[in-house]
């Protein structure tokens, strides 16, 4: 089983490139999660009707959200943080909305493991949706993808918003404390870790050089100074499972790459 994992900032503009048959076509991805799909459901749904698909666009048109299309029919589908949670952590409204109307998580149930895919909130230039990241928005998805894995093995992807080492970006020096690169942001995945959940890609590559976003200014793609954002990560329980895991740095149409897993 080939699960994906994509922030395709933007799937219509995706589409309208060819760049997502082109992928689709190549790869052949049984489950494909994405994030930033920038759109609502009715903008795309009749397109690849291989795929059963469920989306959770944002409240506000043309930003955010996230989706899972999947060959594999799921036991269940839920959207979000459980409300709970969300009452718990206090993930209300900030300067920049409310994260929870933003489409930024969606879970599907299969018959042996949870899949969720995550677009975690960006905490800015100025970091100024640092404090809501780190003391809200983090611990509150961590919490809820624990309670999943009380039931069964959970795997949860997408674009994290941080370079958790030095490995995991082109320039660690100079990024240091900056946006994607903070102390707070890089504890947050060290949470994650020591909560048990095991980074896939470092299961079978500890090489630098790995990125899976890059920015658009002075061709830093071509040039591959980037960084390693996008992540899969599993479950110990589910860890032998797992035979493989990519960055497909030549899909191109986003500024991101997909990233997978192979499961046997």
């Amino acid at each position: 089983m080939k699960i994906y994992s994509w922030n395709v900032n933007g799937i219509r503009a995706v589409e309208k490139k060819g760049a997502l048959a082109e992928f689709i076509n190549k790869e052949q991805p049984d489950i494909i999660c994405f994030q930033e799909i920038k759109a609502h459901e009715a903008q795309l749904d009749v397109e690849y009707p291989e795929y059963e698909k469920y989306w959770n666009s944002a409240k506000r048109a043309g930003y955010s959200g996230t989706a899972i299309w999947t060959k594999i029919a799921p036991l269940n589908a839920s959207y979000g943080l459980p409300e709970g949670l969300i009452d718990e952590y206090k993930l209300d409204s900030d300067e920049y909305g409310d994260p929870s109307d933003e489409g930024r998580v969606t879970t599907l149930e299969f018959e042996d493991f949870y899949l969720s895919t995550v677009y975690t909130p960006n905490s800015k230039g100025d970091l100024s949706r640092l404090p809501l990241r780190h003391k809200q928005w983090d611990p509150a998805f961590l919490k809820y993808m624990k309670r999943r894995e009380e039931k069964k093995p959970v795997i949860f992807c997408g674009d994290l918003n941080v370079a958790h080492t030095e490995l995991d970006l082109a320039n660690p020096k100079p990024n240091v404390g900056k946006h994607g690169f903070t102390n707070e942001e890089r504890e947050g995945f060290d949470n994650i870790v020591s909560a048990g959940f095991l980074d896939t890609f470092r299961m079978f590559n500890q090489e630098g050089g790995n990125y899976t976003w890059w920015t658009h200014w002075a061709n830093s793609r071509a040039r591959n100074v980037g960084w390693r954002i996008d992540y899969v990560l599993v479950s110990e329980s589910i860890k032998d499972r797992v035979s493989n895991a990519a960055i497909h740095s030549s899909v191109m149409g986003s500024d991101h790459c997909p990233v997978s897993i192979t499961l046997t």
